[in-house]
């Protein structure tokens, strides 16, 4: 991510960090209403599952429409920033008789580690934990939603961790009122994605053998409040799904806090790589900001974990000097890292790793035209 995507994350965050002090700060005592449970997406081995989510007041943001106009796209990012979290809500997860009750934070976030039990299977499964909000008491009654935690079969070869901004959607970094444009006016439906990635990633999701077994996770700094808008950008344009790891930008009585760009990551990766402690990993990111430093790190903490890492370019070619130092570094310990300018050239050389099936080279570079030659965001709000 660019320094300028990442002051637009965190101005994004802190923004929405704001309301919430300022909600939390002058909350009454609260009535019976109507709320919902937003379960993020979770991971988990045979013996354990993880799964996080947040608690709200009011209805969840409808899904998007083709035909959204502008106004109504900004009206549901103000919505996102300033949506009514519900402080210290509990809530209880289920799984096949296990059960653990957990309380939110300031922010209505939530984090459950429950013990279970998976038989091995030879696909992917997605194991479902029952959610339900125990305090406060909706006027409805029960509020409940079901979560869904990724367990990788056995006959997974490796997993891959990738970002999203700038590697996987467009950001368009380069132009700052562009950037803001998109982020704030445009909606699942007209946020692209980079040319071929949908194809590259379902290629890694099978990898060479398949079938689908190998689990992706997107570490990103955006706000938590995107996560909604994220997870449908990808169904909407078949994008592999798996685990979000966001960026919490909490707050304290007197001071909005948050972690930096690559502690956030590096945290997340380690958490990923140390519960999936059998798998190797494949590492996608961009040049625009400190992905290639945060998977050196990774490569010097988890030795021999790392199978190629690919940085989408989209910096300036004094960027480029200083991470092709760090792909030199990298390959004195054994680990590619490819500044790539698309998607086709990092499919060609996982294809050639034994990462992809080369049979999937055609539909990458076929979907990858496809992308080019769709209309941009604008054109299509607007038209």
């Amino acid at each position: 991510m660019s320094r300028e995507g990442e002051l637009l994350n965190r101005a994004l965050g802190e923004a929405e960090a704001a309301f919430d002090w300022l909600k939390y700060r002058t909350r009454q005592k609260r009535e019976p209403g109507q709320y919902h449970i937003q379960a993020y997406r979770g991971h988990g081995t045979a013996e354990m599952l993880y799964l996080s989510g947040r608690v709200f007041e009011g209805s969840p943001i409808p899904k998007a429409r083709e035909d959204d106009a502008l106004l109504r796209n900004l009206w549901h990012t103000v919505r996102r920033l300033g949506s009514d979290e519900i402080p210290a809500a509990k809530v209880r997860a289920s799984v096949n008789g296990a059960s653990q009750t957990v309380l939110a934070d300031d922010t209505g976030f939530f984090e459950i580690s429950l013990p279970s039990t998976t038989d091995a299977v030879t696909t992917e499964v997605w194991r479902q934990v029952e959610l339900e909000l125990v305090d406060p008491v909706a006027d409805g009654g029960t509020v409940g939603t079901n979560g869904f935690s990724i367990v990788p079969p056995a006959e997974a070869r490796f997993g891959i961790i990738s970002d999203i901004d700038d590697t996987v959607v467009q950001t368009d970094v380069a132009n700052l009122l562009r950037m803001l444009r998109l982020v704030l006016l445009t909606n699942a439906r007209t946020r692209l994605p980079f040319a071929g990635v949908a194809a590259f990633y379902r290629a890694l999701h099978v990898g060479a053998g398949g079938p689908f077994t190998n689990p992706l996770f997107y570490v990103s700094s955006s706000p938590w409040n995107f996560y909604d808008l994220l997870t449908e950008v990808f169904e909407v344009h078949k994008i592999p799904v798996g685990p979000l790891f966001l960026k919490d930008y909490g707050l304290a009585p007197d001071l909005l806090l948050s972690r930096g760009h690559m502690e956030h990551k590096l945290t997340a990766i380690d958490h990923i790589m140390n519960t999936h402690s059998q798998l190797s990993f494949v590492l996608v990111g961009d040049s625009g900001q400190k992905d290639p430093e945060v998977y050196r790190e990774t490569v010097r903490r988890h030795p021999g974990r790392v199978k190629a890492i690919y940085i989408r370019d989209v910096s300036l070619d004094i960027r480029d000097h200083e991470i092709q130092a760090i792909a030199s570094e990298l390959a004195k310990e054994g680990v590619e890292m490819m500044l790539v300018p698309d998607t086709v050239a990092a499919a060609t050389h996982a294809a050639a790793r034994g990462l992809i099936d080369p049979a999937c080279l055609p539909e990458i570079r076929g979907e990858r035209a496809e992308d080019l030659s769709a209309p941009t965001p604008f054109e299509t709000v607007l038209k």
